[in-house]
Parts: C-alpha cells; structure tokens; sequence
C-alpha cells in the first residue's frame, strides 16, 4: 500500500495530510517523509495556512503557542482539542490571579502612602513640545524651593557687566 502512495506522491506531486484546525481557523498540514523518483529521501514537513493569509494582517499571537511548538518541531504530537482548552483555561486563571495580586499590592501601596510609611512618588510636568531641547528638563528658579518632600536649590547667577 505505501509503495503505491509513494507512486502517486511522485505522480501527482506533494500530498499533504490535515492535521488540524485551531479556533482561529489557521489549518495546520503534515506532509509526510517520502523518497523522489532517483530514490533521495525527502524528510518530513510540517506547514500551517493561515486564516489570514495576508502577510501584513499578522498579528502575534495568529498561531496558538501550543500549535507552534508542533510547527517547529519541539513537540511530536499535535495537540489535542481538550489540551487546547485545558490550556486557554488555565491561562485565563493565571490572568485573574494576576489582577486579584495587582489590586491587592496597590491596596498595600496607597495604605502605606497614607500611614507615612512611603514617600509619595513625585508628579513631574513636562512643560514645552516635545520636539524641543529642554522637554522633560527640569528648570532651576533663582530662589530655592522647598515643600517638605521635594527640595531644590535656587541657581545663582552673577550680574552681567554692563
């Protein structure tokens, strides 16, 4: 039977066997080890045809990390439907605890603001555009200024000679 795969792979050119879909509709193809007319073996491949074949619409995260890890040779078997979804559903969890840490620690964060226990994070205001020289520098006024937290000294200038 492989002897006569093999005839017509040569025959009518490369086949290629579906391997799967994921759910954003990439299609994901093998095409198998097989031997040319002069007897070269020709390894294996593995191939994806994206949903979105327009090389300008790609966006990271077009091909699933589970699915590419196939593509690239670094896990044997495709992945199966309930490991994809096993997967997205733990990543979800993760998200979540993520945000539930994340709220909890700025929680913390302003309660110690408010105890004394942190110095306040300064609030810089750039002043000018951008695309100026001095944008985000800060400017020395002649007379020193103090407010507690923040200190800064006046800058002195001689008189110019007249």
């Amino acid at each position: 039977m492989s002897r006569i795969a093999g005839v017509l792979r040569r025959t009518f050119g490369v086949v290629r066997e579906h391997v799967g879909t994921d759910t954003l509709g990439n299609k994901y193809y093998i095409i198998p080890e097989q031997k040319t007319w002069t007897g070269r073996l020709i390894r294996a491949k593995r191939m994806v045809v994206a949903a979105n074949p327009s090389e300008y619409e790609y966006t990271e995260g077009s091909i699933p990390m589970e699915w590419d890890a196939w593509i690239r040779g670094r896990r044997k078997e495709p992945p199966s439907v309930e490991e994809l979804l096993k997967n997205e559903a733990y990543r979800e969890q993760i998200k979540l605890k993520g945000k539930e840490v994340e709220e909890r620690d700025l929680a913390l964060q302003a309660k110690e603001y408010e105890d004394g226990l942190v110095a306040t994070p300064l609030k810089t205001k750039a002043k000018g555009h951008a695309a100026s020289t001095s944008f985000g520098k800060e400017e020395f006024s002649a007379d020193p200024t103090s407010t507690a937290n923040t200190f800064q000294p006046g800058s002195w200038m001689p008189n110019p000679k007249k």
